[in-house]
């Protein structure tokens, strides 16, 4: 889950993150670039991108069957 705001800064992320998952993920797309597009510059919030991972479905196996 990602976290809404940077921790250092306090800059928006979340809203974000769902272009950053399905073009990292799901296009194969270059990281770092992506954040560029996504007009993500400093580097505490770039962190949060790349620190991230998505243990919920981990956490949540239920429901899926």
């Amino acid at each position: 889950m990602m976290p809404v705001r940077c921790f250092s800064c306090g800059a928006v992320v979340a809203d974000k993150w769902e272009e950053y998952d399905r073009r990292v993920n799901k296009s194969n797309e270059d990281p770092g670039k992506v954040l560029d597009d996504l007009g993500v510059k400093r580097f505490c919030c770039r962190r949060m991108f790349l620190g991230n991972l998505e243990l919920i479905d981990e956490f949540m196996p239920i429901g899926r069957q």
